[in-house]
Formats: C-alpha cells, sequence, structure tokens
C-alpha cells in the first residue's frame, strides 16, 4: 500500500534518546515523515497549532503537561489529526484519561517496529489499536464493584450529612425542611445501602469513605 502523501507524524517525549530513536524508526519507512519533536504536552499543543500533523506520537508522563491534557487540548483545535499514546506506563487510570481525552491507540514503548508502523497506519485510517495490556486494564477497570454508597441518592446524602454533624431526627427534619416520617424513610435506606445497624457506624462509614463533606 502507497499512500498519497507521507503520514506526517508528530514525536512527543520528554526522553531524548526516545525521540531520537522514533525518529530513526520513522525515517526507515518511505510512506511516513517526522514533521517535528517536542518534548512536552504544551510544546506539543503550539506544534499542532502552527503545523499540519496527521499522527501524534503522545507519551503520557511528561513534565508541564501530561499526555492526557495534552490530546485534549490538541483535538480541540479542530484539525484532522490522531492521537496514538506511547508510553511505558498501562494503569487502568491513565489508560482510560488517554482515551477519554480522545486518544484514538494506546500503545507501550515494548512495542515492535512491525506493529508501531501498522499502528500508524490503522490510527491515520481511523482505525485504533491497543496494546493487550491496555486492553486488560480497561477489562478490570468494568469488573471494578462500585465504592460504598454508590447508590445513595441526592438526598439521601443530605440526610447522611446532617447525621454526621450528629443532628437528631428533628433537627434533620427542620434542617432538610422535610417531614420526620420521611427523615426516618431516608435514614432506614440509608442504613441498608451502607450495612450500617445504627448512625454511629452509618457515620463512620460516610467518614470513611468521604461520602459527605466535612463541616470545618
Amino acid at each position: 500500500m502507497t499512500e498519497s502523501k507521507p503520514i506526517r507524524v508528530l514525536i512527543v517525549d520528554d526522553h531524548p534518546m526516545v525521540r531520537s530513536g522514533l525518529m530513526d524508526f520513522i525515517f526507515a519507512y518511505d510512506w511516513m515523515e517526522a514533521v517535528g519533536e517536542t518534548e512536552n504536552g504544551v510544546e506539543a499543543v503550539e506544534f499542532c497549532a502552527t503545523h499540519d500533523v496527521d499522527v501524534v506520537l503522545m507519551d503520557m508522563v511528561m513534565p508541564l503537561m501530561d499526555g492526557s491534557e495534552a490530546t485534549w487540548r490538541i483535538l480541540a483545535q479542530g484539525k484532522p489529526v490522531q492521537i496514538i499514546v506511547l508510553t511505558s506506563f498501562h494503569e487502568q487510570d491513565l489508560v482510560q484519561q488517554a482515551l477519554k481525552a480522545g486518544a484514538i491507540s494506546y500503545l507501550l514503548k515494548n512495542v515492535s517496529a512491525e506493529e508501531l508502523a501498522a499502528a500508524i497506519r490503522a490510527a491515520h485510517r481511523g482505525t485504533s489499536t491497543l496494546a493487550p495490556e491496555a486492553t486488560e486494564a480497561l477489562i478490570q477497570a468494568t469488573r471494578k464493584k462500585p465504592g460504598v454508597g454508590f447508590d445513595l441518592t441526592a438526598r439521601e446524602r443530605e440526610v447522611l450529612a446532617q447525621l454526621v454533624q450528629g443532628l437528631s431526627n428533628s433537627e434533620i427534619s427542620e434542617q432538610l425542611s422535610i417531614g420526620m416520617a420521611t427523615v426516618k424513610y431516608h435514614l432506614t435506606n440509608i442504613f441498608t445501602k451502607l450495612g450500617a445497624k445504627n448512625r454511629v457506624e452509618a457515620a463512620t462509614i460516610a467518614l470513611e469513605h468521604n461520602l459527605v463533606e466535612q463541616q470545618n
């Protein structure tokens, strides 16, 4: 397959040796060209604003501006550019941040030259490529159990906040302008959802899991 024009690639990484290696890699293929290199996200955003770039090879952990924010800012410019995250890290939060920011692919730096070249071609066509570790991180993230109190309603959280402050049922009723029966109804639901046997236990769980804002 021969591209009508070379795929223009920008390298973004804070390590000079990595940038140099990627430059050599790109020069080995006649269907793509390195249009520039930057050492942080701020420079990458500025470069993309003033140059035509097809694909960005984006590191995640960099000074001044990380890869996910740089990805979001570059894509916010509205130019037809695709961003491939190329990093040493595959933690769940980093993978999720990058993809949420708009990166089309997530690869690790141990990827082979052939695999990276294929990913660049695919990204240029609008197709994603994920490292197995990134895919596993996303799978594990979906399997995480919801946190304690995830199913509390907004009103139940308000009642819980009053309970944590030590207010009685009547005081909660007055504070939130709801009837006593409604307060008791909400407290019953709160105890059930938190697995608490009483007010003290519910308050303890709420504080341990940061379910309410603590008052100074």
